[in-house]
């Protein structure tokens, strides 16, 4: 099996989707190289992180690697017949062939590769002679992006420095970033990492999202949530106050007798994703009582406060 990815994010092999999501963004987070500057054990675990979401994060892999284990996942293909097979040292075996050999062995995935080495017709996998394409190797590059950019979505130049002393394969390649995209988030750009060596593939590319946050709005998902500080007046009587969002001020409508910490939605007006998706802003009302009264002020709320007897904590089991 090699690595447990399942270990690595945290999580049950019988995880949702979801949750494996949420625990690969709390991790990217924890572990990002800006949060963790010159620590080679949170860059590992960075890495680590993002190859096991590579995996499980994905349903088809994950579904190899479950059955599998990481020596299966990504070997799939279809043959000219419309059949499964896997490729194995340059040889494709049928899935059911496989699935035979499999069983005979007692399944599982500690005994795969031991599978696929005997319908090979070897004891090990053969050593690369030194003539066989090599593919390249991945590169990983992170890209700092503002608030503003994953908005509207933005174009970023990314130079690939290429191998060896005479950078052979150098070259700048400018990138869509679409609009939506959170922070940690992977991006893949196939075929455009380094060359590969006699005639083989060349690597993938990785951008990996960095946003910085936003001085006021924050992002859940699609939706952004704002604090509104409101006067005692504007909660006890109601009041149209103005507030940002993303496309322009607003004309915010507070109902009398609105509590504190109340949750007001804007339909559509969050963050909107390349497939056409919208979030809505929530503006979180926070009351603020006034610092400092006149003598006429704190006179009149002292006779405001002798006519009011509702308990607000009537009821309460403390």
């Amino acid at each position: 099996m090699g690595r447990d990815h399942y270990k690595t994010l945290g999580v049950d092999r019988n995880a949702s989707a979801e949750e494996i999501k949420r625990a690969y963004r709390r991790l990217t987070k924890q572990y990002h190289p800006d949060r963790n500057p010159n620590d080679p054990t949170a860059e590992r675990k960075f890495k680590e992180v993002q190859q096991a979401y590579e995996v499980v994060g994905d349903k088809d892999k994950r579904a190899e690697y479950d059955q599998f284990g990481e020596a299966g996942v990504g070997q799939w293909d279809t043959d000219p017949r419309g059949q499964r097979v896997y490729t194995w040292g340059g040889s494709q075996i049928p899935f059911d062939d496989l699935q035979d050999l499999f069983g005979a062995f007692g399944g599982g995935a500690s005994v795969f590769e031991d599978v696929v080495n005997r319908a090979g017709g070897r004891s090990r996998p053969r050593r690369k002679a030194r003539s066989e394409p090599e593919p390249g190797r991945d590169i990983e590059r992170t890209v700092n992006l503002s608030f503003e950019q994953v908005v509207t979505g933005t174009t970023v130049e990314i130079d690939i420095p290429g191998d060896g002393a005479s950078r052979r394969g150098r070259q700048t390649l400018d990138v869509r970033i679409p609009p939506g995209v959170e922070d940690g988030q992977r991006i893949r750009i196939k075929s455009k990492g380094s060359p590969g060596a006699n005639g083989g593939p060349p690597g993938d590319l990785f951008l990996v999202c960095s946003v910085r946050p936003h001085p006021f709005f924050r992002r859940e998902g699609l939706d952004l949530h704002l604090d509104v500080p409101v006067s005692i007046p504007d909660a006890v009587l109601g009041a149209k106050v103005e507030v940002p969002t993303l496309a322009g001020p607003v004309t915010l409508t507070i109902p009398p007798g609105t509590a504190g910490g109340s949750k007001l939605r804007l339909g559509g007006k969050g963050i909107r994703d390349a497939s056409g998706n919208t979030g809505d802003q929530i503006v979180i009302l926070r009351v603020v009582p006034p610092k400092t009264l006149t003598d006429e002020q704190r006179r009149l709320f002292e006779q405001l406060a002798a006519t009011m007897h509702e308990n607000p904590r009537k009821g309460l089991k403390w």
